[in-house]
């Protein structure tokens, strides 16, 4: 079980580098940022640039993994951030995970724009494998329903071959048939609107189930070379770092589901996320 933290982009770097840097000293195998504009778990929060923090994240770190938690089609065009994952891949060394979901509706609103629900659907199967293209093709010319990119190509390529690796963030069946066409791994929150705290904890672990079922039946009809990796975030409505024995307990039900990578969150001072940064430094050490 390979085990990632995922660190907002609210800090100014002199204090977040420190976070980056402990997460690889600690031995965390996957580092993460959300891709956002603005978040709704704190609408008012300084809030950094992703590509950038991703970037410095990069120059000081050596081994671990980076990624976006995750990008969407919202307010990004695929050869726009074809190009950023490019050079990230390149910064790094070969260690980006591109996280890729269908987002919400905050972004495009701040950009004057509102999408529906099957808006969002369509504009993230036609993102999906247009960026697969930008990503390792030349001369890529489409004219779609939400893209247009007249002659863009992956010049230069990834440093992984033949691309960065897709992390596809999926609950519904459309955006799960994109994990298993062009993914390489899996990511799930869990079930919509279940908590994972005392009350609702059978509940969201039996929607975990369940998510993973449906997975397994469009892996198996999608015959894929390989399996896909399976990323479960713990951190659902109540924080997975409560106590080091909540996290080693969820952390070994994801196992039994067949998950081969968590995510929690740094730990805040208060919600979202709010923890002590005792227990990530014990799990760290209960792994060693």
């Amino acid at each position: 079980m390979r085990i990632g933290v995922c660190i907002l982009p609210e800090h100014p770097w002199r204090e977040a580098e420190p976070l980056w840097r402990q997460v690889e000293e600690w031995g965390f195998e996957h580092a993460w940022t959300y891709d956002h504009l603005v978040w709704g778990g704190l609408p008012r929060a300084p809030w950094h640039s992703t590509v950038a923090t991703l970037a410095a994240a990069a120059v000081v770190t050596r081994r671990v993994r980076l990624g976006t938690f995750v990008a969407s089609p919202n307010f990004r065009h695929p050869a726009l951030l074809a190009k950023d994952v490019t050079t990230l891949d390149d910064l790094s060394d070969g260690r980006v995970l591109l996280g890729l979901g269908a987002g919400g509706d905050l972004d495009s609103r701040l950009l004057g724009d509102r999408h529906s629900r099957g808006e969002r659907t369509r504009r993230f199967e036609e993102f999906v494998p247009l960026l697969d293209r930008l990503l390792t093709e030349d001369d890529v010319e489409v004219e779609g329903e939400f893209f247009t990119v007249a002659g863009a190509g992956a010049r230069p390529r990834c440093v992984q071959q033949p691309r960065v690796p897709f992390v596809v963030a999926a609950n519904g069946p459309r955006a799960m048939r994109q994990a298993v066409a062009h993914g390489a791994g899996w990511l799930t929150t869990g079930p919509p609107d279940v908590r994972a705290d005392e009350d609702g904890r059978d509940a969201w672990w039996s929607g975990v189930r369940e998510l993973a079922a449906r997975v397994d039946e469009l892996e198996a009809q999608g015959r894929r070379d390989r399996p896909l990796d399976r990323y479960l975030s713990l951190d659902a409505g109540a924080p997975a770092l409560s106590s080091l024995d909540e996290a080693q307990d969820r952390i070994g039900r994801a196992q039994e589901l067949g998950f081969t990578d968590v995510v929690v969150h740094w730990p805040r001072s208060e919600p979202p996320y709010q923890a002590d940064v005792a227990v990530l430094e014990a799990l760290a050490g209960a792994r060693a």
